[in-house]
């Protein structure tokens, strides 16, 4: 895996030629040897589908693509990183907490309202996250970040897990989604997480969930 956590807000990435690694924009701290950063446009591998996806979900910030020979240090924000590793399966982050992933992985963007249905968009529209969450695909680190560190929730069928949206930072494996309050819909109004809403996983796989209900 070429990413090696230094501490709990910093990781160390490994660049070499033809092994890009793609970055959010501004979190690149230090590095050494031959490494250049330019602006990525075309969503990584994710190509133009990708690129556009971000941009319906207000992700204005292109990625920047790493490349060369040499280590990186990102960090951002003085958030905490998590390092996730990826062997095959597909990983579902919110955009505004992806900090770095390695060129071997696939880019895409997902629409929330496909896993979740109406109830997708309602979460979308009301808790302020995106309708989009970017997916990467193959095999490849990815660094995300949180509030108060990050822990993860095993998703089994015969026991789902319900999340508070805020709290949601990503998950992967066989699973479905979908918000379901405990409150009408008169009381939900101007409510974005705590008891009016529960973002309910389910199937198998793993939630990775912060210690914050803040956002990034």
């Amino acid at each position: 895996m070429g990413f090696r956590e230094m501490n709990s807000k910093v990781i160390e990435a490994t660049v070499a030629p033809g092994r890009p690694v793609y970055s959010q924009r501004g979190a690149m701290l230090a590095y050494k040897g031959e490494v250049s950063f330019t602006p990525n446009l075309q969503g990584g591998q994710g190509g133009v589908m990708s690129m556009i996806g971000r941009r319906i979900a207000n992700e204005a910030t292109p990625l920047m693509t790493v490349e060369g020979s040499g280590t990186v240090l990102f960090g951002h924000g003085g958030h905490h990183i998590q390092v996730i590793a990826l062997t095959g399966d597909t990983l579902y982050v919110e955009a505004d907490r992806l900090l770095a992933f390695e060129g071997s992985l696939r880019q895409g963007t997902m629409f929330m309202g496909a896993q979740g249905g109406v109830m997708g968009l309602v979460r979308g529209q009301v808790t302020g996250q995106g309708l989009f969450t970017t997916t990467l695909t193959g095999h490849g680190a990815v660094a995300v970040m949180a509030h108060g560190g990050v822990f993860e929730v095993p998703i089994t069928p015969q026991r789902p897990v319900h999340v508070d949206p805020q709290a949601y930072v990503a998950h992967h494996g066989d699973v479905r989604n979908k918000l379901s309050t405990a409150l009408g819909w008169r009381d939900m109004v101007g409510r974005g997480s705590g008891e009016a809403f529960q973002l309910e996983l389910s199937g198998s796989g793993a939630v990775y969930v912060q210690a914050s209900e803040e956002k990034l």
